[in-house]
């Protein structure tokens, strides 16, 4: 990933996604916002206690570097589905509200309408980006273990395929940061789910735990096993290899903090013609 300073607002990019010069990909990082406290500060969830007053100002600070006006992001409401909502016009406003959701339950979103910019959530979990340069339309979903095991991926190239007609071949994906296999311990339960979903490539994706019943579960190579499993190329797809655990300092994660931290956020907005 590409690093980029603004003033004090830090955030990431992708040079896969960059470079095919249609959209514009942002992954944030806890810096360059007013939230205090262990929301320092470039918070941009409304979920986890921080001042909502903090939370817009925010949103202000950041609209300006994703290239778009606050009432033209749209955001997910995140509970772990694979649930994945067409993103359309009426959804975004004109008059500087932030967008509101009238759903619940929605973890990804795909869009093929220039200028709106669709913003996903994270400590830990996995960014997902689709991009399909040929039919100019996006995807952005957000995948944690639950999601993944279920194929989220697979779920949100086959919307943007029933949606917009995109091929998967002529998708361009991306992995976000999130946490690495090295820090990610799960249980045997889960354990078992993935190997029941991965089959002959669980051994790819999860290894023994350093005690009995633990596993080392890596959330990157499994999404991108479902990337490829959904039709994308194995060269069109790009994974950050950031781990949020282990770069706490600059980026929040769940597991560090014990639960006491802010969101980062991702954006992925397709440009004009």
């Amino acid at each position: 990933m590409i690093e980029h300073k603004e003033g004090t607002i830090r955030y990431l990019s992708f040079g896969s996604l960059d470079s095919l010069g249609c959209v514009t990909d942002i992954f944030t990082t806890r810096e360059g916002g007013i939230s205090t406290g262990y929301h320092s500060s470039m918070n941009l969830s409304y979920t986890n206690g921080d001042d909502p007053e903090n939370v817009d100002a925010n949103y202000r600070i950041i609209a300006p570097v994703i290239g778009v006006d606050v009432d033209h992001i749209v955001r997910t409401h995140q509970t772990h589905t694979t649930n994945v909502v067409k993103v359309t016009p009426d959804m975004v406003y004109d008059d500087g509200r932030l967008h509101t959701q009238d759903y619940t339950d929605v973890d990804g979103l795909i869009c093929d309408i220039p200028g709106i910019a669709l913003a996903t959530f994270y400590a830990d979990c996995v960014p997902l980006y689709f991009v399909d340069p040929v039919r100019r339309a996006i995807g952005l979903s957000h995948s944690g273990w639950r999601g993944t095991v279920a194929g989220m991926a697979v779920v949100t190239v086959q919307a943007m395929h029933e949606a917009y007609g995109s091929d998967p071949a002529d998708i361009y994906a991306a992995i976000g940061p999130s946490i690495c296999k090295a820090n990610y311990e799960v249980s045997e339960a889960v354990a078992t789910e993935f190997k029941h979903a991965f089959g002959d490539d669980f051994e790819r994706v999860c290894d023994p735990g350093r005690e009995p019943g633990k596993y080392q579960l890596d959330l990157w190579e499994s999404n991108r096993i479902m990337m490829m499993r959904a039709g994308i190329p194995g060269d069109h797809i790009e994974v950050a290899g950031i781990c949020t655990y282990d770069n706490s300092d600059w980026l929040f994660s769940h597991r560090a903090s014990d639960g006491r931290r802010g969101n980062m956020a991702a954006f992925l907005v397709l440009k004009e013609d």
